[in-house]
């Protein structure tokens, strides 16, 4: 029942059609114009909306005219300065103006292709002019330019170039493999050099630490040794007044076979040291000693 409805109204809007064509009415549009014509002859421009167009007295619409923003993408190859065949992408987007209608709809026959020799004829007249990187870092100065050149062409002919885009600039693709060779290239040095820095700085720090490591390793050395030199000097003069009859040298000689002893202590003891051989016995210690206070003696005699 449903779909038996809707096959009659579909009948009856269809018919009604008809009957407004066999009286001539007409409807246009919105965003749109009709161009009216009276036996071949221009009339008038129909807005959107009812008309009436009696087609038995000679009135005809000769054609439509959208005023809505058109786009076309133009495809253009060229040469730059340097020698590089380039393909630029520009899109143009225009109009046609309700008040030149007139103009936009019998002036061109084919619109499309009108605009597309003017934008031919200003990139391959300005891009030669520049460099590769310079084509690429001024794209919007070339589509400034060819946006002036087409509203000043278009205008006369009722269209309103409302922007023109660059939108890509294609070297060929062994001109792209290229620079990306050279910009992979230069950062790789960049790398290497920032790296190179990098152990430079490392290494003086490293240096200038082993520096006053052993610069405070020394300091520690001699704050020891004067130590152990004022520890000897009041240890002598104590033993000396405590015990009479005692000498320098026989309380040197009983403190060099002290610190003997308890360095072979040590040696026994560290669980990392090697084997050592030495000649010991009850006379050994007098030898020791005397090949001790030999070698102070002889050191004394070199620095002096």
């Amino acid at each position: 029942m449903l779909s038996f409805i809707h096959s009659q109204s579909l009948s009856s809007v269809a018919g009604l059609v008809k009957m407004g064509l066999v009286l001539g009415c007409l409807q246009v549009d919105q965003s749109t114009v009709a161009i009216k014509e009276v036996f071949g002859k221009y009339d008038e421009i129909l807005e959107p909306g009812c008309h009436c167009v009696p087609w038995f007295f000679g009135n005809q619409i000769a054609g439509y005219l959208s005023l809505r923003v058109q786009q076309l993408d133009v495809r253009c190859e060229t040469k730059t300065k340097d020698n590089v065949f380039v393909t630029v992408v520009a899109s143009i987007q225009y109009r046609a103006l309700a008040e030149k209608a007139f103009d936009a709809f019998y002036k061109l026959s084919n619109t499309r292709e009108q605009i597309q020799a003017y934008v031919f004829d200003v990139i391959r007249a300005t891009v030669p002019k520049m460099e590769l990187d310079t084509s690429f870092e001024q794209k919007n100065e070339i589509g400034k330019a060819v946006e002036e050149e087409l509203e000043k062409a278009m205008s006369a002919y009722g269209y309103e170039i409302v922007q023109t885009l660059i939108v890509d600039i294609e070297p060929d693709e062994r001109v792209k493999r290229a620079m990306n060779e050279i910009n992979a290239a230069a950062r790789l040095r960049a790398a290497s050099t920032d790296k190179a820095e990098a152990e430079k700085i490392l290494l003086i720090k490293k240096a200038e630490g082993e520096a006053e490591s052993k610069y405070l390793s020394g300091l520690g050395i001699a704050r020891q040794r004067q130590a152990i030199v004022d520890g000897l000097r009041d240890s002598v003069l104590a033993f000396s007044e405590n015990v009479p009859g005692t000498t320098s040298k026989d309380v040197m000689d009983m403190v060099l076979v002290t610190q003997y002893f308890d360095t072979l202590k040590e040696i026994g003891a560290s669980s990392k040291s090697n084997s050592v051989f030495i000649p010991h016995g009850p006379a050994a210690v007098k030898d020791v000693a005397s090949q001790i206070r030999d070698g102070l003696l002889q050191g004394n005699a070199a620095q002096s």
